[in-house]
C-alpha cells in the first residue's frame, strides 16, 4: 500500500499543469475608406469673364504725376486715370505752332508778290511746302502730348495697378488692367457630341462655387472649330438677368438638360 501511495504521489507531480482557459480575443475593428463622391458626367467646368478687359500701357516715357486708380475702383469712360510729366512734348509742340506760324506768314508774302509779279510760281509751292509740313509737325506734337494724358476707354472698374504715382516709366510699360462693367460672359468646352443638340440660344443652369448659387444662362456664341485632341468645342454664354454677386473670374460647373 506504502508503494502505491508513492507512485500515485510521483505520477500527480509529473502530470503537467492545466491552465484555465483564455477569453477569446476582441475582433479589431476594420476602418473603411469613405466612399469617393460620385462625379456627375453632365457638369462642365465653366469660367466668368468681363465683356471687356485690357491692360492699359504708357505710351511715352516720363514719370507719374497724376493716379487717380486704386484696386477695385470704378470708373467711367473719358476719366483721367494716369497723368505723365510731359513738359517736353509741350515744348516741342509750341515750337511746331510757331513753325506754322511763320510758314503761313511767309505764304501769305509770296501770294501777295506773286500777284505783283514779284514772285514765281515756284516760290509759292516753297511756301505752301513749309506750311504743310509744319501743320505735320502742329499734329505730331499734339499727338505726343495726348499721350502724357490716360482716360478710361470704357466704364469699367480696376483690376489691378502696377505703377505708383511719381514713378517714372518707359513707353510701353503696364499700368493699369480695367475690365468692364455690366453682364458677365461665360466660358466653357463642352463634348463636341453636344453639337447634335446644342444651337445659340440654349438655356442650361450655372452653379457659381464662390456664392453658392445657381443661375440660368443661355448659349450665345459657338466656335466655328472642335478641338480635334480634346473632342471638345468652345461656348460663350451669357446669364440672364443682373446680379451684383458675381464678379471676374469667379468659376463653376455649367448643367445641360441632356446628355451627349
Amino acid at each position: 500500500m506504502r508503494q502505491l501511495a508513492i507512485l500515485a504521489l510521483l505520477f500527480s507531480a509529473a502530470a503537467p499543469a492545466q491552465t484555465p482557459p483564455t477569453a477569446p480575443a476582441a475582433p479589431i475593428p476594420v476602418v473603411k475608406p469613405a466612399a469617393a463622391p460620385v462625379a456627375d458626367a453632365n457638369a462642365i467646368r465653366v469660367l466668368l469673364a468681363p465683356e471687356v478687359e485690357t491692360t492699359l500701357v504708357a505710351q511715352i516715357a516720363g514719370r507719374i504725376e497724376v493716379l487717380n486708380a486704386s484696386l477695385g475702383q470704378p470708373v467711367v469712360k473719358g476719366k483721367l486715370l494716369v497723368g505723365i510729366e510731359c513738359g517736353e512734348s509741350q515744348a516741342r509742340l509750341r515750337m511746331a505752332q510757331a513753325e506754322l506760324a511763320a510758314a503761313r506768314d511767309t505764304l501769305t508774302g509770296k501770294t501777295g508778290l506773286k500777284q505783283l509779279n514779284a514772285a514765281g510760281d515756284l516760290e509759292v509751292s516753297t511756301a505752301q511746302a513749309a506750311v504743310d509740313k509744319a501743320k505735320g509737325a502742329v499734329s505730331l506734337g499734339r499727338s505726343q502730348v495726348a499721350y502724357c494724358s490716360l482716360n478710361a476707354p470704357f466704364n469699367g472698374r480696376i483690376a489691378r495697378v502696377y505703377v505708383k504715382q511719381y514713378q517714372g516709366v518707359n513707353a510701353g510699360a503696364p499700368l493699369i488692367d480695367l475690365v468692364s462693367e455690366g453682364p458677365l460672359k461665360l466660358r466653357l468646352n463642352v463634348p463636341s457630341l453636344y453639337l447634335r443638340q446644342l444651337k445659340v440660344g440654349t438655356m442650361f443652369d450655372v452653379a457659381v462655387n464662390e456664392t453658392g448659387k445657381t443661375y440660368p444662362a443661355k448659349v450665345s456664341a459657338i466656335n466655328a472649330r472642335v478641338d480635334a485632341v480634346a473632342q471638345t468645342v468652345e461656348l460663350e454664354a451669357r446669364i440672364d438677368g443682373k446680379h451684383s454677386d458675381l464678379l471676374a473670374g469667379m468659376s463653376g460647373f455649367a448643367r445641360f438638360p441632356f446628355t451627349p
